[in-house]
């Protein structure tokens, strides 16, 4: 079974430190301590009213990041602006519109082909992995092959929200979408409302998965357990590594 990389999400980080000015919690000390710790990668969602991660944020994590940088976003001219000058190692495409809460619902690729397949090339041409993020239907990830996307980021909010009631019927749908991806040689990432109690499981019935961006649960978790026994369970829960 292949190492699964973990990418912390350290928006909820900005989140708080936002709420009451100033710099704390530094972000930045953040991410270099989720690297000192284990962490795979850093996830950021910079939004356009930046009421977690700011555009100052992104700027200053390019120069310390060691490991991989996610950036995700919707591709308008402002995020396609921000990553060509970050060249970050990913560039993760999510639907939402500016007023959306969270990421809850993937690309329809089949109807946005033509838009999302030049913001793609144009990605590539500056060295940017791109993933789209997608629901677990077979058809849309075909199109993400068809428009050349490297990943897909498979949207976990569905097996997540029904993990307690009937696990295994639940999964069945992203088994299917990750053995489509492999067939089509594409990379998978996973993310959305993944944690402790449901990581393993998702991990065991999906061996072939590149990578899990894990914000909300991980730094909640943090307040708990401490960022370095955070990071070590969910790296034992993925790989079973301590």
């Amino acid at each position: 079974m292949k190492k699964t990389k973990l990418s912390v999400n350290i928006n909820k980080v900005a989140t708080i430190r936002n709420a009451r000015g100033g710099n704390i919690p530094d972000v930045v000390q953040f991410a270099i301590d989720c690297e000192r710790f284990g962490a795979d990668g850093i996830t950021v969602h910079p939004r356009p009213d930046e009421r977690h991660i700011t555009l100052k944020d992104v700027y200053d994590l390019k120069n310390v990041v060691t490991t991989e940088l996610n950036i995700e976003g919707y591709p308008d001219e402002r995020f396609l602006k921000l990553v060509k000058e970050i060249k970050p190692h990913q560039a993760t495409l999510v639907p939402d519109p500016p007023n959306v809460l969270t990421s809850n619902a993937g690309w329809d690729i089949i109807n946005n082909k033509f838009f999302l397949k030049e913001i793609i090339s144009d990605l590539k041409r500056n060295g940017i992995r791109t993933s789209l993020f997608v629901d677990c239907n077979v058809n849309q990830i075909e199109a993400a092959k068809e428009i050349l996307s490297d990943r897909i980021e498979l949207y976990t909010g569905p097996y997540a929200e029904n993990f307690k009631e009937n696990k295994s019927k639940y999964l069945k749908d992203y088994v299917l979408a990750a053995n489509k991806a492999k067939e089509l040689n594409l990379g998978i990432n996973a993310g959305h409302d993944l944690n402790l109690d449901n990581l393993r499981y998702f991990k065991n019935h999906l061996p072939n998965l590149d990578e899990v961006s894990i914000g909300h649960a991980l730094i909640s978790d943090a307040l708990y357990l401490g960022l370095e026994n955070t990071i070590q369970r969910y790296l034992y829960e993925l790989n079973g590594l301590d």
